[in-house]
């Protein structure tokens, strides 16, 4: 029996860590890393988010081309606190997994995504028109 993307979703949150909105919005010292694509990243963004879409998370966690492809001390060390987020946490769930069997040790998904830390009246950079 195949499984559906909502039991792969639902494994991955029974394996990582997620943090509330508010929670995030009183933290300043994590990585905030946007898994949507570019165009959705385009749209709006959390304040200090770098934008690195799913499909290629694995692939460029080391080398993001918003760093000049060159190594981010920040994005290289895996104890460093990370918090992964997407529209609604399922796609941040899964990057959030597979960071975590990369070696990364500190790496967190926000719970509800962009949808609910927009719902809690945080802010976004840049607004959506």
């Amino acid at each position: 029996m195949a499984r559906t993307v909502q039991y792969l979703v639902a494994e991955a949150r029974g394996r990582i860590e997620e943090i509330a909105p508010d929670q995030l919005a009183a933290q300043d010292d994590c990585v905030l890393i946007d898994v949507r694509e570019p165009s959705e990243y385009a749209q709006g963004h959390l304040p200090g988010a770098i934008n690195l879409p799913r499909g290629v998370l694995e692939f460029q966690i080391h080398a993001h081309p918003a760093m000049a492809c060159t190594t981010s001390e920040a994005l290289a060390v895996a104890d460093r606190e990370l918090v992964l987020y997407c529209l609604t946490g399922g796609r941040s769930a899964l990057a959030a997994d597979s960071l975590q069997a990369l070696g990364f040790t500190r790496v967190r998904s926000l719970a509800g995504g962009l949808t609910a830390w927009r719902n809690a009246g945080h802010p976004l950079t840049p607004e959506p028109a």
